[in-house]
């Protein structure tokens, strides 16, 4: 017997191989979309894939490793590591007066892995007019203020002048013949010491160094009249015996140097302190600042931090985005007034 062979009707066939093609792009789309979504979660910056922080966190100091900057640095990220729960590594990026290191931050990508230490030097940079290779408070975004230390007047323990008002007294009847050392050009100690000339009323001739020890070296020497310091370098040569303070430029006496009264008090109305923040590029996401900000603020009142500042001859000092922000403009408008109304050169 001949068995016939039942021809497959065409609509059939068609509604088959529809079905099949279907099947096979809709596998397409979906390989492509996982695909895509890898792509991009590969692309996203690390803290919106997860909680922040979760890998470590550099934090640029532009200065060189073994100063107070240094110091203020690794004690910092020592605590705000245990905070955070990720490692925070001090790298040092000195150079050209903090402009290599805060130009590196300000370049960093805005994902809160790369954080800045800076304070005073930067907003005299900025005060100063010189060509910079980054536009401070639109790069950066200052994330909260850390330390700040008030500064001393300081002469040799043998020096003629007793008081405050002795070393006015002499600066008044020969302008311009008293020397006052600084750590150089433009730097936060020369603007100190212009600031403290300024509210003193007198006129002397500045002698800048490379770095504030030589400049103590050649006061103690006896080369120089006078310096303006902060207490990490006041307090133990004043202890030591090896200079006097006339005064200390703050609302406050020292605790370590009690006896040295405040210029306010000897009629010379003047603050001059040096400080130092935590700053992130411009385009962190607001929420990764504000954890920077409280995590930050919560260390800086943990004890082994306050006592490792006052060692530095400072204290903790602590506020939020908006008081910081609000804080360093006042800190650029002044130091631009100071260099233009008494004509400074800063290059």
């Amino acid at each position: 017997m001949t068995r016939t062979k039942r021809a497959i009707p065409v609509h059939s066939l068609s509604t088959a191989v529809g079905s099949l093609l279907k099947r096979c792009v809709m596998a397409t789309l979906l390989m492509s979309a996982t695909v895509a979504g890898a792509a991009l979660v590969a692309s996203m910056p690390a803290h919106a894939s997860g909680t922040y922080p979760d890998q470590p966190i550099r934090m640029v100091v532009p200065f060189a490793a073994g100063g107070a900057a240094d110091a203020i640095g690794r004690s910092v990220a020592e605590q705000l590591q245990k905070e955070l729960g990720q490692p925070l590594v001090v790298v040092n990026r000195g150079g050209a007066g903090t402009v290599i290191g805060v130009n590196y931050v300000a370049k960093a990508p805005a994902d809160g892995y790369t954080v800045l230490l800076s304070g005073d030097a930067a907003a005299i940079n900025t005060a100063s007019g010189r060509e910079l290779p980054y536009d401070l408070m639109k790069e950066l975004v200052p994330v909260t203020t850390l330390f700040s230390g008030a500064q001393f007047v300081l002469v040799n323990k043998d020096s003629q002048y007793k008081t405050l008002a002795d070393l006015i007294k002499r600066a008044k009847e020969h302008p311009g013949e008293l020397k006052f050392g600084s750590s150089g050009i433009g730097t936060s100690i020369h603007l100190s010491e212009e600031s403290f000339n300024a509210a003193a009323g007198i006129k002397a001739l500045h002698v800048p160094y490379r770095g504030v020890a030589p400049a103590v070296n050649d006061l103690m020497a006896g080369l120089i009249d006078y310096v303006i310091a902060g207490s990490s370098v006041a307090t133990p040569a004043v202890q030591g015996g090896t200079l006097r303070a006339l005064a200390i430029n703050d609302e406050k006496r020292s605790p370590e140097l009690p006896d040295v009264p405040t210029a306010i008090e000897q009629g010379v109305n003047v603050q001059t302190k040096g400080w130092y923040g935590l700053w992130v590029p411009a385009g962190t996401p607001p929420a990764v600042i504000e954890r920077l900000n409280s995590a930050t603020q919560k260390v800086l009142k943990a004890p082994e931090l306050a006592e490792k500042f006052k060692t530095l001859g400072g204290e903790a000092k602590g506020a939020s985005v908006s008081e910081t922000r609000k804080f360093v403009v006042g800190e650029i408008d002044n130091f631009t007034k100071l260099i233009r109304d008494l004509n400074l050169k800063i290059d």
